[in-house]
């Protein structure tokens, strides 16, 4: 592994057109470096450090601690599905299909503020703080949740849970690629996103036992159903107390020393069969700075890496309308189509949870090995092309509930790992400086467009009772993926199994 030398001012870094990455010109490096913030320069080989670890212990559970953040994320949005029927027939919520759908957006759209408010004090006060933060936020608005007396109520609390789960998307997204080697990171990362879909068939099963009529009253089974994800918080609060702070984050932003020596104690805690080398080692040298104004955010995600920025944007979009639009309305779909009960819905859930998680487990390693931009293309088309097909099945009434839960199984064993990938690739694919914000921004934009527009305008076509009304919003989702996918194959950077600072620079890199 090595870690380029930054670019002199007279000449240009050019990288090559297989790689679909714009030239970066000296003079745009320039002006960013010129805003650092002055402070000395150190030397430093804590990247290769990270990167020549073999897998050990410490990074099954770095896995396990941050990819239960996904399984409380896959138990809200899987509660908020499953619980819909009942909600409609709570006495006191009595809410319609419009409602559920906006209850939906409400949670999107506290995700979006949340990834953006707490992304940006990600970049500045580091990943670990943000950690117990958001998850205080979202353990009060969970439980508070189950308090909800009336509509509005709930889509506050939703909101609120929705703002905390935000903001945990960007710093665990920093921090996977901050402390996973670089051979290991994109099957890592597909892994930790994909583990969304055990919460998802931990709500299912909650939901089954907990909307049965035999033993909870209409208007007591969901709320405790929300006090599952307060509880399964608490774990998660235990598990992040041993998680140490990003020392890449720590190392520009003028604190080598303790960087140093978490690093040294990661080393101290796992076999000495797992470093892979000890051959000395490439150093980077970097000029500390104690934050990165927002100007210099903005000319580097849409002036230095334009390109970057379409794709993820693209990514994002895509993936939240896919996504978003049909897994929050399933339980409507089951219901008003197919005449499920609503106790019943989440036996259906859990083979459609099993396909969203065997695709990131099984196709995972593809994404070190074949690389980015083939898998992407690859799980993106896919996924368009196979809801444009089982949606015009279920148009013209070809498919039982039986038959549409395997067709959604086989559709998202690509889709997920497509999902994730956008995740990973607007996380590694800008400087270290600016990466969490980055991940907030696209997600931001993209759960915008794609994410909070999707449930409404499927809960609105669910309402008008058509199948062809519901086909013409499957039309669309197919649409975006298979449009992501072509910008993907275009434009996607070949990242596999290169270091952070190899793919993009730091902004702190000093000549």
């Amino acid at each position: 592994m090595s870690i380029p030398n930054p670019p002199r001012q007279t000449a240009d870094v050019a990288f090559s057109q297989a790689d679909s990455v714009q030239t970066i010109s000296a003079d745009d490096i320039a002006i960013v470096r010129s805003r650092a913030a002055p402070g000395r320069i150190v030397e430093s080989d804590i990247p290769s450090r990270l990167d020549r670890l073999a897998w050990s212990g410490f990074h099954t559970r770095v896995v396990a601690a941050l990819g239960i953040t996904w399984i409380l994320d896959g138990l809200e949005v899987t509660l908020a599905g499953a619980l819909a029927g009942a909600l409609k027939q709570s006495p006191v919520l009595q809410f319609s299909n419009a409602d559920i759908g906006l209850a939906a957006s409400a949670y999107l759209a506290g995700a979006v503020l949340g990834a953006l408010g707490f992304g940006w004090l990600t970049d500045r006060i580091g990943r670990k703080k943000l950690f117990f933060i958001t998850l205080a936020v979202y353990l009060i608005a969970t439980a508070a949740t189950a308090f909800s007396w009336n509509f509005w109520s709930f889509m506050l609390f939703r909101f609120l849970t929705g703002a905390g789960i935000g903001g945990e998307y960007t710093a665990i997204n920093s921090t996977i690629q901050e402390l996973i080697p670089a051979r290991y990171r994109g099957w890592t990362d597909l892994v930790i996103n994909g583990s969304f879909w055990i919460g998802a068939a931990l709500g299912a099963v909650g939901a089954i036992v907990l909307l049965d009529p035999q033993h909870f009253g209409p208007d007591v089974g969901w709320r405790l159903a929300f006090f599952m994800g307060a509880a399964l918080g608490l774990v998660v609060l235990l598990m992040r107390l041993w998680i140490p702070e990003s020392p890449r984050w720590l190392m520009i932003h003028g604190q080598p020393e303790r960087a140093r020596q978490i690093l040294d104690d990661i080393e101290a805690s796992v076999p000495a069969q797992t470093i892979a080398s000890h051959a000395p080692l490439p150093m980077i040298r970097l000029k500390m700075r104690d934050h990165t104004p927002l100007r210099e955010v903005w000319h580097t995600l849409f002036h230095l890496y334009r390109q970057r920025s379409l794709v993820g944007l693209a990514l994002m979009a895509s993936q939240a309308f896919f996504y978003n639009a049909i897994f929050f309305t399933y339980a409507l779909v089951l219901t008003d189509f197919f005449g499920i009960p609503a106790s019943h819905v989440g036996w259906y859930l859990l083979p459609f949870a099993a396909g969203n998680f065997l695709g990131p487990l099984l196709l995972g390693r593809l994404f070190d090995t074949i690389g980015r931009r083939t898998m992407i293309t690859l799980t993106y088309s896919v996924s368009g092309v196979l809801l444009a097909i089982s949606g015009y099945l279920f148009a013209q009434g070809y498919l039982s509930a039986q038959t549409q839960t395997v067709a959604w199984m086989v559709i998202f064993f690509f889709a997920s790992p497509a999902a994730s990938a956008a995740y990973l690739t607007v996380s590694e694919t800008f400087p270290l400086e600016v990466r969490a914000f980055a991940i907030a921004i696209f997600y931001a934009i993209g759960t915008g467009i794609g994410g909070v527009i999707g449930p409404a305008l499927f809960g609105v076509l669910i309402d008008s009772g058509s199948r062809n009304s519901v086909f013409a919003g499957y039309l669309l989702g197919s649409a975006l993926m298979i449009s992501a996918a072509w910008i993907a194959w275009r434009f996607a950077v070949r990242a596999e199994r290169q270091p952070l600072e190899q793919v993009a620079p730091p902004l702190a890199v000093a000549d």
